[in-house]
């Protein structure tokens, strides 16, 4: 027999016996369809964080306290002799001049979830809970992210520690709503509790533009107030040498090609203002580093979930399995009556592996369509929230519709195998 005659003598077999076919199906229609959906939330995810990352600017890098043995947030804030990062490391950094570095940004940040320290803006009675950033007017053109109303920080305001804030876009919705805030007078509460803490007044000079949620956090839930005066009024962050903490220093390269000549010219620099010898107590990473641990996770967050989906694969692979022997069973007399006209071995062989791929690789397909669909679903219904991301690709199509094949020849060879050796007299005697 021809492969086209095996062909067609499957579909004919499986035809006549369509439930159990479809519920066959079953298996590989949701394994197929959870590799496809995990897949393009994996790549979604993925695809959003490298965007992310990349929004916060762009060939920056990043210095921050670092310690082993104290979380880096708290023994920043407190300025513990472990883990310190100070203004005046940033002055340094620009003293030095160091070739490929374009410009320094240094900040202090508090509040926000786990902070040792909670900042609330209040306006009229409205409290927004936020994140609060003493910052230097370099900020916008480092970090790539301007005031969409009003201005920035200036230098004036940095000599005179002067009470201004530029308030994050979300911020400003929650306090102000449609009313421009510029001009406006709001709070600032800043403590470990409404028992221990200081409440200041700032002037709104500028609102920035609309950022979106990064890697990092939420830039549109910020306010952002001159270094000095953060250090001034924020309580628990003042340092007994008279220095001015920060919690990251940021830096511009003019060309991301040098980023690895600059980590070392940084991390020498600090390593002479904190008198270090052995390990340092600061950390120097590039938006590429940050980049690639970030694709690491998600890469291990992806692996896992196809392998979830690869464990559905296999047990909707045993239940072809399983269901094949039934029907080679139930077919004794049928592949003994073929074999008594000529048929080889080869043929049922054919026959019972090409059954097993066409319902593998019909379910793979179906399975394929329903992914898609799923994802549509996500998407039309925001599930997972606004800013997730899904992602199909041709690649995972293609791998689903193969391992849906292979699924299929893997599990349908042993039944075809046993279908191919029956005696056709003893097939023949079977009722």
């Amino acid at each position: 027999m021809s492969v086209i005659d095996v062909f067609i003598t499957s579909l004919v077999a499986l035809r006549g016996n369509f439930l159990r076919t479809l519920l066959t199906m079953l298996g590989i229609i949701i394994g197929i369809a959870s590799v496809i959906a995990l897949t393009a939330a994996g790549a979604g995810a993925q695809q959003g964080v490298s965007s992310r990352i990349k929004g916060l600017g762009s060939n920056l890098m990043f210095v921050n306290p670092y310690s082993p043995t104290a979380p880096g947030g708290i023994a920043a804030v407190l300025g513990s002799s472990g883990a310190s990062l100070f203004y005046e490391d940033e002055q340094a950094i620009r003293a030095a001049n160091i070739p490929g570095i374009d410009e320094t940004a240094a900040q202090s940040t508090t509040g926000g979830t786990g902070s040792l320290i909670q900042v609330q803006a209040i306006y009229r009675g409205v409290n927004s809970s936020t994140l609060l950033v003493g910052a230097e007017p370099s900020y916008q053109y480092v970090r790539d992210f301007y005031v969409a109303n009003g201005r920035f920080i200036s230098q004036d305001d940095l000599d005179k520690k002067g009470l201004v804030v530029v308030l994050g876009a979300q911020v400003a919705d929650d306090l102000f709503g449609d009313t421009d805030p510029v001009g406006n007078t709001i709070r600032i509460f800043a403590g470990v509790s409404r028992q221990f803490g200081v409440t200041f007044s700032f002037t709104v000079v500028g609102v920035m533009e609309r950022k979106g949620v990064t890697p990092t956090g939420n830039p549109d839930n910020q306010i952002f107030v001159p270094l000095p005066a953060f250090q001034a009024r924020v309580p628990l962050i003042r340092n007994s040498r008279g220095y001015t903490n920060v919690t990251q220093i940021s830096i511009k390269l003019t060309d991301g090609s040098k980023e690895q000549e600059v980590k070392a010219a940084v991390t020498d620099v600090l390593r002479k203002q904190h008198n270090i010898v052995n390990d340092n107590d600061f950390k120097v990473q590039s938006q590429s580093d940050v980049l690639s641990t970030a694709t690491s996770v998600d890469r291990t967050l992806q692996v896992l979930l196809v392998s979830i989906a690869v464990i559905s694969l296999i047990v909707g692979g045993i239940g072809i399995m399983n269901i094949m022997l039934v029907s080679v069973s139930e077919r004794t007399r049928e592949i003994g009556i073929r074999k008594a006209v000529g048929a080889k071995r080869l043929d049922i062989l054919m026959q019972f592996v090409i059954e097993a791929l066409v319902v593998t690789t019909i379910g793979g397909a179906i399975g394929v369509l329903a992914g898609v669909g799923a994802i549509q679903i996500a998407r039309t219904f925001s599930i997972g929230g606004s800013d997730t991301k899904y992602l199909v690709t041709p690649f995972w199509v293609g791998m689903g519709l193969t391992m849906s094949a292979a699924t299929g020849l893997v599990f349908g060879v042993y039944p075809a195998w046993r279908a191919a050796r029956l005696d056709p007299i003893e097939a023949l005697r079977r009722e």
